[in-house]
């Protein structure tokens, strides 16, 4: 089987969309720091996010700004997955990876990633990388038309997207747990 899924193009996985999160927890400079380092790392402008709901431990109220988005897609998602590997010493482990051909990892220090300076005024985040994988034809269940369900062989599974990553990133897959 693994023959027929070389040849067929439909069959091969591709980088759908690398998604990039900072949560600061509060609105205010802070937020406004963060949105800007992410403009810098990504050259996208980031889409700030609100809370869902009231924490009072946390101090934050529902309908507060508190995060920054950033969806990149194509080359640049490409760019940006290369940069923010080097900054987790290209290792990935395999509990992050979904039954859908998604994985997340997390970046302690934005100053890791290769080519970013520091800058005082604008202090040091922490992010979240969450990357999507997937295969030719996945279009039809976000299109606005006649949206349909993806078929379960069109879907990424788990040691698809390892091999994946392996094969066109020089990942190093850490720990036990899904795949091989």
């Amino acid at each position: 089987m693994s023959g027929e899924g070389e040849s067929n193009p439909m069959n091969r996985v591709k980088l759908g969309s690398v998604t990039v999160n900072i949560c600061v927890g509060e609105s205010g400079e802070r937020l406004l720091n963060a949105a800007k380092i992410l403009e810098q790392l990504t050259g996208q402008k980031p889409v700030f996010r609100k809370a869902k709901k009231t924490i009072k431990s946390f101090r934050i109220r529902k309908g507060e700004p508190i995060a920054v988005v950033v969806t990149l897609r194509g080359e640049r998602a490409r760019e940006f997955l290369d940069r923010a590997l080097e900054a987790v010493g290209r290792k990935l482990k395999r509990e992050s990876f979904s039954d859908t051909g998604v994985f997340s990892f997390g970046i302690r220090e934005h100053i890791d990633i290769p080519g970013t300076k520091y800058d005082p005024k604008l202090g040091i985040v922490g992010m979240d990388v969450c990357v999507t994988l997937e295969k030719p034809g996945y279009r039809v269940a976000r299109r606005r038309r006649k949206r349909s369900k993806v078929g379960r062989r069109q879907r990424v599974t788990p040691e698809e997207a390892m091999r994946f990553m392996v094969e066109n990133f020089n990942v190093t897959l850490v720990g036990g747990g899904k795949g091989g």
